[in-house]
């Protein structure tokens, strides 16, 4: 099933209107749910709108909050999220750093106090989108384990990075520090499907395919095993000390997953002494990476983002695919 962008956006802001999200904010929310979506994120966008709404209903978020400043600590700013929509939040803090590095070169945004971001690739692209190189982590409630544990001790704290590239697809690494997402994995259980690879494992302690299970034991698999969990521990401690927010652990004790610690940082390329240079180096690094022969014929090499543009494309052009059960919730709300 396939659902017109303009549709299912203007069901998002139906919604976020009857839960208290009203005017522009509403219609901020919505895009940015349904941008993600339209992005193939649809683990981010659709699929996971029913999880904020019931946020809401547990008043995880306050609708009407807005960040605030708290302090400014020279090329760092740091503010307060206040619970709220944690969109919402991102999109003002990201838009903040593009600011000050349009003023200063590089901007720093640390905040405290947000909600789940939803989609972090959105923001990397509105740093892109205004010739800017992208940064920007957040950490989670405990959901993986340290290398050689068994509980959930770290979060799997996404990052992303972007960088501008001309007319083309930009260059968008955003990733989690487990193999796979916890909105990949619940794709993945309702469909009855096997993961790729090992995600994760399950009760036995053997690695395993079964999505269902590894949700079951909240044992993901980090990235590059070790390297990913001290990866995952590094970018929780820095955005706590940044922003002054809680770290994972801390994060954990609080009654869902809420009071998170995020930081994001803009580059403008225009202030460089040698951005045009360099356009020409990203380009010609680019079509280097391209020209790998692929070990499969039928999946040639791609850089991280270059599918996106396609994907949006056709999303626009013959509907935003949909898991029926979920687009029906939406609708009965």
């Amino acid at each position: 099933m396939r659902v017109p962008y303009d549709t299912m956006r203007a069901e998002f802001v139906r919604v976020l209107n009857k839960y208290g999200i009203t005017g522009d904010r509403a219609a901020l929310s919505a895009t940015l749910y349904a941008d993600a979506s339209r992005d193939g994120i649809y683990t981010h966008g659709l699929n996971r709108f029913p999880k904020f709404i019931k946020s809401i209903e547990a008043g995880l978020v306050d609708v009407q909050a807005t960040p605030v400043l708290e302090a400014d600590c020279g090329a760092l700013e740091r503010w307060d999220g206040r619970r709220g929509p944690g969109n919402l939040n991102a999109h003002a803090c990201m838009r903040r750093a593009i600011d000050l590095a349009h003023e200063r070169t590089m901007g720093v945004v640390a905040l405290r106090n947000t909600n789940h971001w939803m989609r972090p690739g959105n923001y990397g692209l509105m740093a892109v989108e205004e010739n800017c190189i992208g940064i920007l982590w957040t950490n989670t409630v405990p959901n993986m384990p340290p290398w050689g544990g068994r509980e959930a001790r770290l979060g799997n704290n996404p990052v992303v990075f972007a960088i501008p590239n001309g007319d083309d697809a930009p260059v968008l690494l955003d990733v989690a520090m487990s193999m796979f997402s916890y909105g990949k994995l619940e794709s993945y259980a309702r469909a009855d499907r096997p993961l790729p690879v090992d995600g994760g494992f399950d009760e036995s302690q053997h690695l395993t395919r079964n999505a269902a299970d590894i949700l079951k034991t909240h044992q993901a698999l980090p990235i590059g095993y070790w390297k990913g969990s001290g990866l995952s521990l590094m970018l929780d401690l820095i955005a706590a000390a940044l922003s002054g927010g809680l770290t994972s652990r801390e994060v954990g004790e609080q009654p869902g997953e809420t009071a998170l610690s995020q930081v994001f940082i803009a580059i403008d390329l225009k202030r460089l002494p040698d951005a045009d240079a360099f356009a020409e180096r990203l380009r010609l690094s680019l079509a280097d990476l391209l020209t790998s022969k692929p070990v499969d014929p039928a999946k040639p090499v791609y850089y991280p983002g270059q599918n996106m543009m396609r994907t949006r494309a056709d999303n626009m052009a013959n509907g935003i695919p949909v898991d029926e059960s979920i687009w029906e919730a939406v609708c009965a709300m």
